[in-house]
């Protein structure tokens, strides 16, 4: 009840009360970055709220310039208020009515001044975040195209977005989330080709949220819109590229930028969602197919590879004359199954330290982790080739699939098949794969079937995800995202 009569609280017309308040509430004094200048106008007191770091001093000093000659070219008058508004020479500047918008304002980084004797504030928009240049992600490069990705910087995310947009009906709409943290986050779709009842649901969904903030950014929004749970699997897509992100938009997606993330959230997606990448496009028509079909087999591979191997050295008879020379052709001391899990749990110790190592190292330590530690534990007798072997191409499947949070739900459920195999051989392994295939037929991300368009089967749809179409070819939005307006291409007239 306090924090809302806070929220209510009208800016003071004395500024001594208002510097109260920022003192008492927000720090003003203790915390080293957070300031105020005093400065004397036509016989007022004018004060001006800033955060260091946040703010673009050139355009502070600026506009401090502006207001002290007031003074020598202005008589005195009442309407002080209006004549600083008039001389502030910037494009962004607003009207604020209680403390509560004086302190957001602030603490995102725009300045506020207060005009005494007023009970509004004018703001201004001199934010300059610390960040990074935007540059090609290091998850979605590809050969030819732009080198331009998502930073953690809201503006230049959605100016990205714009530069390859420049419809009259894209819109972003601004919210805040968090009690304490107030993470900014924009809702970005083309209002002429979204679902409105889709627009409608994220809202309710973000405005919902009740926590204190969302430092972990892009996938703290995730776990309250979709309410995931235990699922492994993704239930939205991440991109980092401007173009993959401006491609959805003209499908008919929303899409949802939180600031502090370079990674822009895109809804509704399915399975196959997280199977497309960039580098399909481009390329020709006919390459692009063959590289997804090639990125297909590296995903069935991570998945089933290894269960299928384990399930022929169970039991040899299921194997064709042809290719009985499959499976170990020597004895081991260690079961098959806990090599593999030995093995497997061993690239996963890899990968994470991958992570950790300093670039210059993570090179070598894999190399060393690859030929001396491979080729050691096949010699002291712990892992047969084979092993090695099939361990080695279910990772390149892995990290042959575009989006990494599938990749490591697809190993999830590698695991389970294996376990599966290993208990009921044949029938585990057809009960697994049938298990699996339920459990994604099961799942729905804001109202939509994950196997779409398998299942429920679209064979125009299925057809496009299996094909590359070229884009001429392509004038139909995808019916999963119930667009508004469902042909790309206008008719000629």
């Amino acid at each position: 009840m306090a924090k809302d009569k806070n929220k209510m609280l009208p800016i003071p017309k004395s500024l001594s009360e208002a510097e109260k308040y920022m003192k008492d509430r927000v720090g003003l004094g203790d915390s080293f970055d957070l300031g105020v200048r005093k400065l004397k106008i036509l016989k007022k007191e004018v004060h001006f709220y800033y955060v260091n770091g946040l703010c673009d001093t050139s355009f502070i000093i600026h506009i401090v310039e502006e207001l002290v000659g007031i003074n020598d070219n202005e008589k005195l008058s009442a309407h002080l208020q209006m004549i600083v508004e008039n001389r502030i020479t910037h494009q962004s500047v607003n009207i604020i009515k209680t403390m509560d918008e004086l302190v957001d304002q602030v603490l995102s980084g725009l300045i506020v001044i207060l005009v005494e004797g007023e009970e509004s504030g004018l703001v201004v928009d001199v934010r300059s975040y610390p960040g990074r240049q935007p540059q090609e992600p290091d998850t979605e490069k590809v050969v030819r195209g732009s080198r331009d990705g998502f930073v953690e910087n809201i503006i230049v995310n959605t100016a990205l977005t714009r530069r390859r947009i420049r419809d009259e009906s894209l819109r972003f709409e601004m919210m805040k989330v968090g009690e304490r943290s107030k993470t900014d986050i924009a809702i970005g779709y083309i209002k002429d080709i979204a679902n409105p009842d889709l627009i409608e649901v994220i809202k309710q969904e973000l405005n919902s949220i009740e926590i204190d903030g969302i430092t972990m950014a892009d996938k703290t929004i995730e776990e309250f819109i979709v309410k995931q749970g235990y699922n492994p699997y993704p239930l939205v897509r991440y991109t980092e590229r401007a173009d993959v992100a401006a491609t959805h938009l003209l499908e008919g997606h929303v899409l949802i930028y939180v600031d502090t993330s370079p990674s822009v959230i895109i809804t509704p997606t399915t399975y196959f969602h997280h199977l497309q990448h960039a580098e399909e496009y481009r390329q020709s028509p006919a390459v692009g197919t063959m590289v997804r079909w090639v990125r297909f087999l590296g995903v069935l591979a991570s998945l089933m590879l290894l269960p299928l191997w384990y399930l022929f050295v169970k039991d040899p008879q299921l194997l064709p004359d042809a290719v009985s020379f499959i499976g170990p052709n020597k004895d081991s001391n260690i079961p098959v199954f806990l090599q593999i899990m030995l093995a497997d749990g061993g690239i996963e110790f890899l990968r994470m330290a991958a992570i950790h190592t300093p670039t210059p190292l993570s090179t070598a330590m894999g190399l060393i982790a690859a030929v001396l530690i491979g080729q050691i534990a096949i010699d002291v007798g712990l892992f047969v080739p084979e092993v090695i072997l099939y361990v080695a191409v279910a990772a390149i499947g892995t990290y042959a699939t575009p989006s990494y949070e599938l990749s490591v739900a697809n190993k999830i459920g590698r695991v389970f098949l294996l376990i599966m195999t290993a208990l009921f051989q044949v029938p585990g392994f057809i009960g697994g794969i049938t298990i699996w295939l339920l459990f994604l037929a099961n799942i729905r991300s804001l109202n939509t079937p994950y196997l779409w368009p398998f299942i429920p089967f679209h064979p125009v749809a299925f057809m496009q995800i299996m094909i590359r179409r070229a884009v001429p070819g392509s004038k139909i939005r995808p019916s999963i995202v119930h667009a508004r307006n469902r042909y790309k291409q206008p008719a000629k007239s």
